[in-house]
């Protein structure tokens, strides 16, 4: 029988493991303290961050390493950008060398500027790059743990492998499309989550459904031109997990970058919001490489730099969009 393991015992880490035991899969997450896995474990369910959705019979919690990892065939992150590096340190030595590892965490690394799948490669020197690939899409945890169908994006720069993992995650309620650009997929999944913020922002000040879909469209544009530029190709961004992510994430309460922006239109500060949330919201470190990012290579992100403004700077959601308004007019679409 095919075993997963699966890095991390948040919300995207439970509802994989959820999704991937009730499809006959052994599953097998991976918990940094003794006391989480064991939690888990007599719960059966993850009360803090999949409330209500009980643990499918092929699917436990560990704190050892050998058990999570070391007998699994493929090898699933999803943990919090902020702290992937130090946790890949801390798993490497039990991830077999053979085995395919698929990043799940959607964000950009702030000191670096490096996607996850640099940072997971730069941690497992010993690992063919192609071996390393990345899971996006619109893929709203809790909708998928209740048995909702959902779709999402495979990645390797290897199509066969791609294929097989795309074989292995896909389901009757989980279909599972390939690719070849891992940077694309990549960067879509993590940077819509700065456009769902801003995109929150618009909601919760009331400024209307026309500045709300703008701001989306308008933010697609702006992540396709960095994406381009640091490698991907155009044509990912109109897939699931640039378009498709940006759409339900952009839409739906249930994303927590939504409601990070939410809060900041009522007038929360970020410490205060990130407290409420329990989880992190990877739109906010995100932002942050992407403004940096943006500046290195030169290009002109007007809406992610509005959504620095009010995450960091104190400035309110109707005054960048004023400002956004205000800009010199220009043609629709140049990349």
């Amino acid at each position: 029988m095919t075993q997963i393991g699966i890095i991390g015992t948040g919300a995207w880490a439970s509802t994989l493991g959820i999704l991937l035991a009730r499809d006959e899969k052994k599953t097998v997450l991976w918990s940094r303290t003794e006391a989480r896995a064991q939690e888990l474990t007599s719960a059966r369910v993850n009360e803090r961050s999949v409330p209500g959705v009980e643990f499918p019979e092929l699917m436990t919690v560990s704190a050892s390493l050998y058990e999570s990892l070391g007998a699994s065939d493929l090898i699933i992150i999803a943990v919090p950008s902020v702290t992937i590096r130090e946790n890949i340190r801390k798993v490497r030595s039990a991830i077999p060398s053979g085995s395919n590892v698929v990043c799940a965490t959607k964000g950009i690394e702030i000191a670096s500027g490096k996607r996850m799948s640099q940072v997971i490669a730069e941690e497992l020197p010993g690992f063919d790059r192609s071996q390393i690939g990345v899971l996006s899409g619109p893929n709203l945890a809790r909708e998928i743990a209740a048995g909702n169908p959902a779709t999402a994006t495979i990645a390797f720069t290897e199509d066969a492998i791609a294929e097989q993992v795309q074989s292995i995650l896909s389901s009757e309620s989980f279909r599972v499309y390939r690719s070849e650009d891992v940077i694309g997929v990549e960067l879509g999944g993590a940077l819509k989550n700065i456009i769902a913020i801003g995109a929150a922002f618009i909601d919760g000040a009331g400024l209307g459904p026309n500045a709300k879909a703008a701001f989306v469209t308008r933010g697609l544009h702006e992540i396709t031109r960095l994406g381009i530029a640091m490698g991907a190709r155009p044509e990912t961004f109109a897939g699931q997990s640039g378009m498709g992510d940006l759409i339900a994430t952009c839409y739906s309460n249930l994303s927590r970058n939504y409601r990070l922006g939410i809060g900041l239109a009522s007038g929360k500060d970020l410490p205060a919001i990130l407290e409420d949330l329990s989880e992190t919201a990877e739109g906010a470190p995100t932002t942050q490489a992407a403004v940096r990012l943006a500046k290195e290579l030169k290009i002109d992100m007007p809406i992610t730099d509005a959504t620095h403004a009010v995450l960091f700077e104190g400035t309110s959601p109707v005054e960048v969009i004023r400002n956004l308004m205000g800009r010199s007019l220009q043609p629709e679409a140049r990349y």
